[in-house]
C-alpha cells in the first residue's frame, strides 16, 4: 500500500500530486477560536482601561462573534471543505478587532453609538458570506453573467451622482435614515466583469506592437519568448483601457472621489497586466492615473482642497484655527509611538466625525503603537497573498483573473487609506477594510471573503473541475495552493 506523506498543514498529498481527504478544517477553526479569543481581550481591556471593570456584555459579546465565525466554519467545512483555511480566521479577527476600536470611540461619543449597528451590519455580512459559499458551487458561473455584473457596476457608480453631497463627495445613496455607499458592491461586480473580459481577449491584449520602437516592456511577455517592441498598443488593444480610464476619471470628476477612482482603475490595470503578463500596461495606467489625478485635482475645489491638506497638513495650526483632521491624525501616530498607550487610553477621538471611519487606523496607531499597526497590516497582507496563491494554482483564465481582482481590492484600499490618514498621499473617503464603521463596506469585504473561498476550494481540491479549455490545473500549481 503506497503511504500518502502529510504535507504539515492539515494536508495529505499522495503519489502524482494527488491528496487525501483533509483540507485544513481543523487549522481553521484553532485559528478561529484564537481570533475570538484575541478580540474578547480587545473588548475586555478597553472596558478595564475605561472603567476599571470587565463589560458586562463582554461574554455576550464574544458568544455573538464566536457564533458567527461557527456557522462560516460549518458552512466552509461542508460545502468548500477544500478551501484555504486562513481567509475566514484574517476575517473574523479583523472584523472583530473592528468592533473593538469602534466600541472604544463609541464611549467617548455616547451620543452617537456606532457599534451596536456595525455589529449588525457584520451579522448580515456573515450571513452573505454563508449563502454565497453555499449557492455558488463553480465560481465559472459567473462568467456567463460578465455584462450583466459590469452594466450594474457602472450603473452603481452612477446612481449617487442624483442624491445630495456628503462631506464634499457624492457616495452615498441616503433613503430616511437608512444610507449605504453603492460603489461599495460595484468593486466586486467589475471584479468579475474584468476577469471575464480579460480572460476572452487576453490573446488581443497581449498582442505586440510595431518594431523598432523604443522598448518598454521590462519582462517577458505571456508566452514566455522574447520581448516585442512597442511604442503604443494598437488602438483596438488600447480602446478598452482608454475607456476604463475615461469612466474612472468621471467618477472622480462627477463624484469627487478620488479614493474609488484609483480603486477602480487601479484593479483593472493590475488585472489586465496579470492577464498579459506586459509591464508596459502598468507603465501606461500609471501614465493615464497620473494625468487624470493631476487634471482633476487641479480644478475640481473638494479634490485640490484634499491636495492642499496633505502638501500642507498644519496650515490650519499656522492660521491659528488648530489642527484639522489630518494633523489631529499625525499626532495620534506620534503618540502611540512604538507600542502605544494602551486601549481605551487614547485622544484619537479629537480627530473628530470621521474618527470612526476614514481615521480609525489613527485610533489603532495610537492605542497599539507601531507594533500593533504591523500586526494589522501583516494580517492585511497575508490575506492579500493567499488570494495571489489561490490565482496562481489556478489553471481557468477567468478563475485565476477573479482571484487576482478580489485579492487586489483589499491591497488598494489599505494602502489608499492607509497613505491618506499617515500623509503619503491625498485622503480619500474609503472605509479600511473591516475594522471602519461602514455597513457597505462590511458586508461587500464579506462577499469578496466568500468568493475567494470558492475559488480557492476549486485551486485545492484534489480533482478539480476541468478549466474551461479542458485541462486539469497542474499537480504543481495545486500543491502550491496548499501551502
Amino acid at each position: 500500500m503506497t503511504a500518502i506523506a502529510p504535507t504539515g498543514h492539515g494536508d495529505a498529498i499522495g503519489p502524482g500530486g494527488t491528496r487525501g481527504v483533509r483540507g485544513g478544517r481543523g487549522v481553521e477553526l484553532c485559528l478561529l477560536v484564537g481570533a475570538v479569543l484575541i478580540a474578547v481581550y480587545g473588548y475586555v481591556a478597553v472596558g478595564l482601561a475605561r472603567d476599571g471593570a470587565v463589560p458586562p456584555d463582554a461574554a455576550r459579546y464574544g458568544a455573538g462573534l464566536g457564533l458567527l465565525a461557527l456557522l462560516a466554519h460549518l458552512t466552509v467545512r461542508l460545502c468548500a471543505r477544500y478551501a484555504d483555511p486562513l481567509l475566514l480566521p484574517i476575517a473574523v479577527l479583523l472584523n472583530g478587532l473592528g468592533l473593538v476600536l469602534i466600541y472604544r470611540l463609541d464611549l467617548e461619543t455616547p451620543a452617537d453609538r456606532a457599534a451596536p449597528t456595525q455589529l449588525v451590519w457584520s451579522t448580515l455580512g456573515v450571513a452573505l458570506f454563508i449563502a454565497v459559499v453555499a449557492a455558488l458551487r463553480d465560481h465559472r458561473a459567473l462568467q456567463r453573467y460578465a455584462y450583466v455584473c459590469g452594466a450594474a457596476a457602472l450603473l452603481l457608480l452612477a446612481v449617487p451622482i442624483l442624491f445630495p453631497e456628503v462631506n464634499g463627495a457624492r457616495i452615498w445613496i441616503r433613503v430616511g435614515p437608512l444610507s449605504f455607499q453603492p460603489g461599495e458592491f460595484a468593486k466586486v461586480l467589475l471584479a468579475v466583469f474584468f476577469a471575464a473580459y480579460l480572460a476572452a481577449n487576453r490573446d488581443a491584449l497581449a498582442a505586440r506592437g510595431h518594431r523598432g520602437h523604443r522598448d518598454l516592456d521590462a519582462l517577458p511577455g505571456a508566452d514566455g519568448g522574447p520581448r516585442g517592441r512597442m511604442r503604443l498598443p494598437p488602438g483596438r488593444v488600447l480602446g478598452p483601457v482608454v475607456t476604463i480610464w475615461l469612466v474612472s476619471v468621471g467618477v472622480l470628476v462627477l463624484e469627487r472621489d478620488l479614493g474609488t477612482s484609483l480603486l477602480f482603475f487601479g484593479m483593472f490595470v493590475i488585472v489586465l497586466y496579470a492577464a498579459t503578463g506586459r509591464a508596459s500596461w502598468v507603465a501606461v495606467g500609471l501614465l493615464l492615473a497620473s494625468a487624470g489625478a493631476f487634471a482633476v485635482g487641479s480644478v475640481e475645489p473638494h479634490v485640490h482642497g484634499r491636495v492642499e491638506d496633505w502638501l500642507h497638513p498644519f496650515a490650519s495650526i499656522e492660521a491659528g484655527r488648530g489642527p484639522g483632521q489630518l494633523a489631529q491624525s499625525l499626532f495620534a501616530f506620534a503618540a502611540g509611538g512604538m507600542l502605544g498607550t494602551g486601549l481605551g487610553r487614547g485622544d484619537s477621538v479629537l480627530i473628530g466625525f470621521a474618527a470612526k471611519s476614514d481615521f480609525i487606523l489613527a485610533t489603532a496607531g495610537e492605542e497599539l503603537g507601531l507594533v500593533g499597526l504591523t500586526a494589522l497590516f501583516l494580517l492585511y497582507a497575508l490575506f492579500v497573498a493567499r488570494g495571489y496563491r489561490t490565482a496562481l494554482a489556478l489553471r481557468d483564465p477567468f478563475g485565476r483573473l477573479l482571484a487576482t481582482g478580489l485579492a487586489t481590492v483589499p491591497a488598494l484600499q489599505v494602502f489608499v487609506i492607509a497613505g491618506g490618514v499617515m500623509g503619503l498621499i491625498p485622503l480619500t473617503g474609503m472605509a479600511m477594510p473591516f475594522l471602519a464603521q461602514g455597513g457597505s463596506s462590511v458586508v461587500t469585504n464579506w462577499i469578496i471573503v466568500a468568493l475567494l473561498v470558492r475559488v480557492s476550494d476549486s485551486a485545492r481540491a484534489p480533482d478539480p473541475p476541468p478549466t474551461l479549455t479542458g485541462a486539469p490545473a497542474s499537480a504543481v500549481g495545486r500543491a502550491e495552493a496548499r501551502r
